[in-house]
């Protein structure tokens, strides 16, 4: 099992909390195969902490369903379900809308400038093709509505779905267009509006249109 060297090890305070994280990226970004088998000793040499902590983040790994536990077995991970974006997005979706409409009402003009600065952000990683920057920029711009919500549930259960729809982008099941750029100017334009309908209907679309996207993609 190749395990990368070249990455921080985690403090002894958080190390059930840096190890669920670096194992997380290793699994999205494929670094970490899927139905790799995951040996926790192994694991736990490569980030400098025990095997307690490991196990406990493989655990919290199966719940958010990136490995699959087999008891006196092995670990694995998990298959790479390109379909599964037909389940992952409209809840993604939903939770997104709520946040742009909960949002409007802590919007400052600070947030607005943030907000198109990182679109202008975007924009230029979508046409220099750069798309991996450009998939963790559009994610820094919907966290800062997400944040000015102001709703730590809804946070929370973006922040599950949101590692998913990160694994299916390096996985090429998602694309990102310059479409999303606009999509993302008028989303700051009503928000700034107090339109809570027009905002939430767009930012639907905006990530239902992947769905879209992929299907055309298949053929």
């Amino acid at each position: 099992m190749p395990i990368p060297t070249d990455h921080s090890k985690p403090i002894r305070q958080s190390a059930k909390e840096s190890a669920f994280n670096q194992l997380q990226q290793w699994i999205i970004d494929g670094t970490l195969q899927p139905g790799e088998k995951l040996n926790d000793s192994e694991l736990a040499q490569a980030l400098g902490v025990s095997r307690t902590p490991i196990r406990e983040s493989l655990q919290l790994l199966e719940v958010r369903g990136f490995v699959k536990m087999y008891p006196g077995k092995a670990t694995q991970v998990t298959d790479v379900e390109r379909e599964s974006i037909n389940d992952l997005l409209p809840p993604l979706a939903a939770l997104q809308a709520l946040s742009a409409e909960l949002a409007i009402a802590n919007l400052t003009t600070e947030i607005i400038s943030l907000l198109k600065d990182t679109n202008k952000r975007f924009a230029e990683a979508i046409r220099l093709e750069n798309y991996y920057s450009a998939l963790k920029i559009d994610e820094e711009f919907h966290q800062i509505i997400v944040d000015i919500a102001g709703n730590p549930y809804i946070d929370s259960m973006v922040t599950s779905l949101q590692a998913h729809v990160r694994r299916l982008f390096f996985h090429n099941s998602i694309v990102l267009t310059e479409k999303s750029i606009d999509e993302h100017s008028t989303i700051i334009e009503l928000m700034k509006e107090g339109s809570t309908s027009n905002v939430s209907s767009i930012m639907k679309d905006n990530w239902l249109r992947a769905i879209d996207e992929f299907k055309h993609l298949k053929k």
